[in-house]
C-alpha cells in the first residue's frame, strides 16, 4: 500500500490518496482480533501457532486475521525453516495502537459518565408512558430510538423504531431529523440508557423523552413487535 504525503498540512479534501489510504489502513485494523495480535507483536516476532494461543484464537482463525494486517502492511512475515515468523510492520504503528487505546478509554469515561448522569437524574428526564407514545406514533410526528445495541435490535423492537446505539449516538445526530419529537427507549424503566440518549439529545438542543418502561414491558403487555436489522 502506498501512503503518499499530503499536498499541505491544511489539506482535506476527500478524494486526497492520502485519506484513501487512512480509509483503508482503519478497515484493515477494524477488529479486535487483529488489534490483539498487533498489540502481541510489539513484544518480538512468533509464529501463528504462538500467537494464536496468545490470543485465544484458532489458527485458521488467527492466519486469516494476519493475512489481513499483512495486507495492509501492518504485519511482515519471514521463513524461519519450516516456520514463518511474524512481526509488527514498519512505521509508526507502536504510536497508532496506543492512541486508538487512549482514544477508546477516553470514550468509554464519556459513556461512563453520562450513564452515570442518567442514573443519578432518571427522575428529572420526563417519561412517556406506552399510551401516550402510541398516541404520538398515530399523529406522525414522533421518531421512536432505539438506543440498546444492534444485536437486541434485531431480537425484537418497537415497530418503526431507528437503532442508534449509545455509543453511536453523538456521532449519528445527522440521521435525525431536528424538527420531530424523539422518544428514546431501552430495555426497561430501569435501564440508564435511555435517559443518557434523552440527556444527550437535550443537550443538542433536540426534543427528547424517554418511554417510561422499556422493550420488555412493550413486549409483555402483547404490543406489536418486529425483528430484523
Amino acid at each position: 500500500m502506498s501512503i503518499r504525503a499530503p499536498d499541505s498540512p491544511d489539506s482535506a479534501n476527500p478524494t486526497d490518496p492520502l485519506l484513501a489510504d487512512c480509509a483503508e489502513l482503519a478497515r484493515g485494523l477494524g477488529h479486535p482480533h487483529r488489534l490483539a495480535l498487533l498489540e502481541r507483536l510489539q513484544a518480538d516476532e512468533a509464529p501463528v501457532e504462538r500467537l494464536a494461543e496468545a490470543c485465544a484464537l484458532s489458527l485458521a482463525n488467527a492466519s486469516q486475521h494476519l493475512q489481513q494486517l499483512k495486507r495492509i502492511g501492518a504485519v511482515q512475515s519471514r521463513r524461519d525453516g519450516k516456520r514463518v515468523l511474524y512481526r509488527l510492520g514498519e512505521g509508526p504503528l507502536a504510536e497508532l495502537l496506543a492512541a486508538l487505546r487512549r482514544q477508546a478509554a477516553h470514550r468509554q469515561a464519556q459513556l461512563r459518565a453520562v450513564a452515570e448522569d442518567a442514573a443519578r437524574g432518571r427522575g428529572e428526564v420526563e417519561g412517556v408512558s406506552r399510551e401516550q407514545l402510541l398516541s404520538r406514533l398515530l399523529e406522525g410526528h414522533t421518531t421512536l430510538l432505539d438506543v440498546r445495541p444492534a444485536e437486541e435490535f434485531a431480537l425484537g423492537h418497537l415497530p418503526g423504531a431507528i437503532n442508534i446505539p449509545l455509543p453511536e449516538l453523538e456521532r449519528r445526530l445527522s440521521e435525525l431529523a431536528p424538527q420531530r419529537e424523539i422518544v428514546a427507549y431501552c430495555r426497561g424503566p430501569y435501564c440508564v440508557l435511555s435517559a443518557g440518549a434523552v440527556a444527550m439529545l437535550r443537550a443538542q438542543g433536540l426534543r427528547a423523552q424517554r418511554l417510561a418502561d422499556g422493550f420488555a414491558q412493550w413486549r409483555d403487555a402483547g404490543l406489536a413487535v418486529e425483528t430484523g436489522a
